[in-house]
């Protein structure tokens, strides 16, 4: 008998690795053997009695057998059920059911098998469609359920297996079955109808500037204020003003959610950018990441989007604390024994917090029950690092009744938007690539935010009364520029620093009168 060798993937991490599968059966009289090597884990060694199953099921019949199959290379570990279909395709060529003179070298083959030969959906798909672009195959056979999927990925033949049959008959004749094309364009991002318009959000006016600007720059933001001012609400509609989502990011979201497990059944890509808002009870493997084999967290399934923390002191200082790491270097590392995975974390993090544990410090009609040290304790879980991480500090004030009767609009949401896309534009423009304010460099800071003689006096008030320290500085200096961008200006002025700081300090208002 012939030996069989197809081209599978494994996925590490966000990417795709190449598996070479190669299978040598010859037929048997009186015994059935059929040994993986490899590293395979379970799911991989169990695939044997699924695909024996699929194969009988599918019309073949093969009779008793000694196989062995080699998942190449041999010390990379194999994982999940998608070697099914290369498997069963690579067993009926050894035994001669189908030519050897196939063309399987020019495709990735993945796939689960039920028993009766039908695929099951894998997770992934994106990221193998990009492997077969890079490695220059024809294409990839995959289920049908996640065809739409890789097929967002440009430059790649995807075709849609929806049984074995359907599989072997490709490779029998390739024109039999046809392409999947993709329906995504840049369009779709366009047509999203924010589900809560700045334009319904009675009074708050310094509070909507500071978000405005909060989402020109892509900066952290904390929101304090009294249980009911609208935190979670002004939170909520900050999407409706950031601007679409690109082809290229979408593609970046839609790998990391894949890998997760997290798309709905023949979803092609994530269209919105993503609102993560997990409850404060969750674990920091559960935020950041983690497992035996590690899987993205909430800060990764929020890349390109916003992580909104609420009640943020009633997590758990350990779990607040491994947001450091993501903060700052917008990726997350997370090392087990057989290797370091490194997961995407470029989002935007509000954080909502009431001033006090009754809610009511700084309130003009409710008195604060709380004392000093309850209030201290409150907020100890907030370290100093995490505070110095958040680019705004804003206090969201109760609604007088003037304002929640008041028939006023606002502006839209979608004219917020448009003043937010003209200062993402400066940054582009003068970085010379999609990169935010928010994301400058110590190096980037000096060279684009060159201070008059009157900012640098108001910069060394701030740090000899406020403490501040150089990483408050810089976010200073940020998110001035940011504001700077908003007014069209070339450069940082006093009246853009003082905006900026206005909306930085707010450590006076957690203390009791």
């Amino acid at each position: 008998m012939a030996l069989a060798l197809l081209n599978s993937a494994s996925l590490s991490c966000l990417e795709a690795n190449l598996i070479n599968i190669e299978v040598d059966a010859r037929s048997t009289e009186d015994k059935q053997t059929i040994i993986i090597v490899g590293l395979p884990d379970a799911a991989v060694k169990e695939s044997r009695d699924r695909v024996m199953a699929a194969i009988k099921n599918s019309g073949f019949k093969i009779g008793f057998l000694y196989c062995i199959i080699n998942l190449a290379p041999g010390d990379l570990r194999k994982e999940g059920p998608l070697y099914d279909l290369p498997i069963a395709l690579g067993l009926l060529c050894s035994l001669g059911r189908i030519p050897p003179n196939c063309p399987y070298g020019d495709y990735l083959v993945v796939g689960e098998l039920s028993l009766s030969g039908s695929m099951r959906p894998i997770q992934g798909a994106l990221a193998i469609a990009i492997l077969a672009r890079n490695l220059g195959k024809k294409g990839v056979l995959l289920p049908a359920q996640n065809a739409k999927e890789a097929a967002t990925v440009p430059g790649i033949n995807v075709y849609a297996i929806h049984h074995l049959n359907e599989a072997v008959q490709f490779f029998l004749d390739p024109e039999s079955l046809q392409p999947v094309r993709s329906e995504v364009s840049e369009d779709i991002f366009n047509n999203a109808i924010p589900a809560i318009d700045f334009a319904d959000i009675k009074g708050q006016e310094h509070v909507k500037r500071a978000i405005e600007i909060a989402a020109a720059g892509a900066h952290n933001v904390v929101l304090s204020g009294p249980p009911g001012s609208g935190k979670t609400m002004l939170a909520k509609a900050f999407n409706g003003i950031i601007p679409e989502l690109t082809l290229d990011e979408a593609l970046e979201i839609t790998k990391v959610h894949s890998v997760a497990g997290m798309l709905a059944e023949g979803q092609a890509v994530i269209t919105q950018r993503p609102f993560r808002s997990p409850h404060h009870t969750v674990s920091y493997a559960g935020l950041i990441g983690g497992g035996a084999v590690p899987r993205p967290g909430e800060v990764s399934l929020a890349h390109h989007g916003i992580l909104f923390l609420d009640e943020l002191p009633e997590f758990s200082r350990t779990v607040l604390e491994v947001l450091r790491q993501p903060l700052e270097d917008r990726k997350v590392t997370i090392s087990r024994a057989n290797g370091n995975y490194t997961f995407p974390t470029n989002f935007i993090c509000i954080a909502a917090m009431n001033p006090c544990p009754c809610g009511n410090l700084g309130h003009p009609d409710k008195p604060c029950i709380d004392t000093q040290t309850q209030i201290d304790r409150y907020l100890s879980k907030i370290s100093g690092p995490l505070w110095d991480r958040m680019d705004m500090h804003i206090s969201v004030p109760p609604l007088r009744y003037q304002d929640i009767i008041s028939s006023k609009s606002g502006e839209s949401s979608a004219v917020i938007r448009q003043r937010v896309r003209q200062a993402r534009k400066r940054q582009h423009a003068r970085f010379g690539k999609v990169k935010n304010n928010a994301e400058m460099s110590s190096r980037e800071i000096r060279e684009f935010c060159a201070l008059d003689s009157a900012c640098h006096e108001l910069l060394r008030q701030v740090v000899d009364t406020m403490g501040a320290s150089a990483r408050a500085c810089d976010r200073l200096l940020r998110v001035a520029l940011t504001v700077a961008d908003l007014a069209g200006d070339p450069h940082v002025t006093k009246s853009h620093l003082l905006e900026a700081i206005n909306f930085r300090n707010i450590q006076h208002q957690f203390i009791k009168k």
